[in-house]
């Protein structure tokens, strides 16, 4: 999923819940749950192939992206700092597989192989309109929650 997806759904588990320490754990596990149903991602080729030079707009789709979710999220939370935390943490898996791929020890090998394996869905014959509407409905639900 596009990360505004994830981080709307962590500032609602970060509203809702309570607890800090829960309300983290639900929000990083909420990313694997998201990318359980088939979506569609952007391209960001060029940065899965080290493609540096040409990254730029790869980075460039994922800078707005983060950028519109922090937009809504302070639109529509109140700006309670654990929401932020909360969608920090919602979108700190997409996070550490771009470590992954930026640093050279792979460290996170076995997070990019569990990660990719939630996804199995991308390899399914499913509409791009499904893909696309799973994405709309969880944000739309998202703002709803947060209003």
């Amino acid at each position: 999923m596009i990360l505004l997806a994830h981080l709307l759904v962590g500032a609602v588990i970060g509203f809702k819940i309570k607890f800090l320490g829960l309300a983290i754990i639900l929000a990083f596990l909420s990313h694997y749950l998201l990318d359980l149903f088939p979506h569609i991602e952007y391209p960001i080729e060029n940065i899965k192939n080290n493609h540096w030079q040409k990254s730029f707009p790869d980075f460039l789709r994922v800078v707005i992206d983060f950028c519109l979710g922090i937009f809504i999220i302070f639109l529509l939370s109140d700006n309670f700092f654990k929401v932020y935390i909360c969608a920090f943490f919602a979108i700190l898996p997409d996070g550490l597989t771009l470590l992954n791929k930026i640093l050279t020890k792979n460290l996170f090998n076995k997070h990019d192989y569990f990660h990719e394996k939630i996804h199995f869905l991308k390899h399914k014959k499913i509409s791009n309109l499904w893909r696309f509407l799973s994405q709309i409905i969880v944000i739309i639900i998202s703002i709803l929650l947060l209003l």
